[in-house]
């Protein structure tokens, strides 16, 4: 492996219960439940995507802009003092970084938010390259984060092994030409057969690999 490129929330982070909170209470503020196609529904979408496609399901005041800002509000705390990795998950970047291969951070998240929790669990300076979905405007279905990350590391495609936890960056991983690997969550668990067939490998736990 030349390349891999991970993902963050539910990937490397053990995070997905805190958006779950966030969404709940956010919703819950202004007079709503969380529909049940609600987080299949954002899931792979940008940070602003995902708050222009929540302004106009639930016709809210606020713009899209205002609400990315108070989803930062509400989870900066957690992401700067709580949030941790997955068991395991150093440990097996450290061992992918000694045997050469390069290391990238591919996320829907905002430099905000994923620089203090990665610098507090002690891996922010393993990664060589950092590539979000706001700087390509696209959800990481269409596969361009991937080709972000892959270009700013100086690496081809079939070079490119991509961690992700969700169907949406599992179809773009294979969209960008790179190899898929599945990082099982248990908030995705509904969507597990699905994205077992669709990926390359399979990762229970960074535990078994180290």
């Amino acid at each position: 492996m030349k390349a891999a490129l991970f993902d963050l929330d539910g990937t490397l982070l053990d995070s997905l219960g805190v958006w779950a909170d966030i969404d709940r209470a956010f919703l819950a503020q202004r007079g709503f439940e969380i529909p049940a196609d609600y987080v299949s529904s954002i899931r792979g979408l940008s940070f602003l995507q995902t708050a222009q496609y929540t302004k106009e399901r639930f016709h809210l005041k606020e713009s899209a802009g205002r609400i990315a800002e108070i989803w930062h509000e509400m989870c900066r705390e957690a992401y700067t003092h709580r949030v941790k990795l997955k068991p395991g998950a150093k440990e097996y970047l450290q061992k992918l970084k000694s045997l050469g291969a390069g290391l990238a951070v591919v996320t829907t998240l905002t430099e905000q938010l994923y620089e203090p929790v990665l610098k507090r669990n002690g891996v922010y300076s393993l990664f060589d390259v950092f590539a979000t979905t706001d700087e390509t405007g696209l959800d990481k279905k269409s596969g361009a984060v991937y080709l972000l990350a892959a270009n700013r590391m100086g690496a081809e495609p079939e070079d490119c092994t991509v961690y992700e936890d969700i169907t949406e960056g599992l179809l773009g991983a294979k969209a960008a030409g790179m190899k898929a690997v599945l990082v099982y969550d248990s908030h995705n668990r509904d969507s597990l057969d699905e994205n077992r067939s669709l990926a390359d490998d399979y990762i229970q736990s960074y535990l078994d690999f180290i």
